[in-house]
């Protein structure tokens, strides 16, 4: 049958792209350091250092995830071809539509490994954390923040990722003046480092009686969690400590006490909170975690050698300095100014369904092919 015949030369073409795949993702390399990661986990006194058992063991499973769904695509191309030629030789055009959902999946299944291959920056692999920030304009702003704070959150779920809220001060009246999620899993800071920035809605405001068209403007940034390896100088005379009590989604056990807290670097300028642990002093200890991964971050980013000549990144939450527009109305469109990806889907990406802008940023930022400004 024809369909059949179609099938297997579109599987025949595809199969370089396959192999140069698996080229693209060291799997060799992977393989090796499999075998000697599993080896020593084999080896007496493995468990002794607790610590460092568990990172090989994370790393075990990592690395026998993408080996693992290599041999998988593989074993989904050879299936696919037997399918064609037995559905051509019996002529049986019921096979036809297995045959073009499994071709449609394995294709979907290798632009996603191939974006994996772009995710080689140094804290890619790393949890991310989102902090989010109303700009001006009230109530109308803090509804506009919320909602972006469920955008992630739907995001993280709909990916298999875990978040943990560690900052969330509600609004005067409704949606959040500001909030900050820890999000984990496979390249988490890889993929939302695509969404840093200032991110503008308008729409037909809900809070206004006269049902007037409003532009609100929330900021997004985006930073990987750095563990305690590298180094980093915070003098305690430069940080001040803030403590209040905590609102919201953060749990009504902390309402009691003020045992939530917020830290600013003076040098910088650099405010991070905390209110999900029970203590203050575990609120202080996330707090200085998050603070150290901003300053190596912008460190990193500006080349400094000293951290008292770090400025920050301060980003203007108004018109002109977004990243994104999301138009509700009078037509429905999200676009992405830097690589001019944009979709009319509108609920589906405020439902989390944000894989096309992370995907073009992943590919603009590979390939230097940005939007023309």
């Amino acid at each position: 049958m024809l369909q059949f015949d179609e099938y297997k030369v579109k599987l025949h073409n595809l199969k370089p792209e396959l192999e140069q795949l698996g080229k693209s993702l060291d799997l060799d390399s992977a393989a090796r350091e499999l075998d000697m990661l599993q080896a020593e986990s084999a080896s007496d006194g493995f468990w002794n250092n607790v610590e460092k058992a568990q990172k090989v063991q994370q790393r075990i499973s990592q690395l026998e995830g993408k080996v693992n769904a290599q041999k998988k695509r593989m074993a989904s191309w050879e299936d696919l071809l037997v399918l064609c030629e037995m559905g051509s030789e019996e002529e049986d055009a019921s096979l036809v539509p297995e045959v073009e959902q499994g071709y449609d999946a394995l294709v979907q299944d290798m632009e996603n490994a191939r974006l994996e291959t772009l995710l080689s920056g140094e804290y890619d692999d790393n949890p991310a954390i989102v902090s989010l920030q109303a700009g001006a304009g009230g109530t109308e702003a803090q509804d506009w923040a919320q909602m972006l704070y469920r955008m992630y959150t739907r995001w993280a779920e709909r990916h298999g990722l875990t978040y943990t809220i560690l900052d969330y001060q509600d609004g005067d009246e409704a949606g959040i003046k500001s909030a900050a999620i820890r999000i984990e899993g496979p390249h988490a800071y890889g993929y939302l480092k695509s969404e840093h920035g200032v991110h503008r809605l308008v729409r037909i405001s809900p809070f206004d009686a006269n049902a007037r068209r409003q532009t609100s403007f929330a900021a997004v940034e985006v930073t990987p969690e750095i563990d305690d390896s590298v180094e980093v100088d915070i003098r305690p005379e430069d940080i001040e400590m803030q403590v209040y009590r905590s609102s919201g989604a953060g749990g009504q056990h902390i309402n009691k006490t003020s045992s939530a807290v917020r830290l600013i670097h003076k040098p910088t300028g650099i405010v991070v909170a905390c209110q999900t642990e029970r203590s203050q002093f575990q609120n202080r200890e996330t707090c200085m975690k998050m603070l150290r991964s901003k300053l190596i971050q912008i460190k990193e980013q500006e080349h400094l050698d000293k951290i008292s000549d770090i400025k920050g990144t301060q980003l203007k939450i108004e018109w002109g300095s977004q990243i994104r527009s999301y138009v509700f109305m009078p037509y429905q469109l999200v676009k992405d100014n830097r690589t001019g990806y944009e979709t009319s889907n509108v609920n589906g990406v405020m439902d989390g369904d944000l894989d096309g802008f992370i995907n073009a940023y992943l590919t603009a930022s590979a390939t230097g092919n940005w939007a023309a400004k």
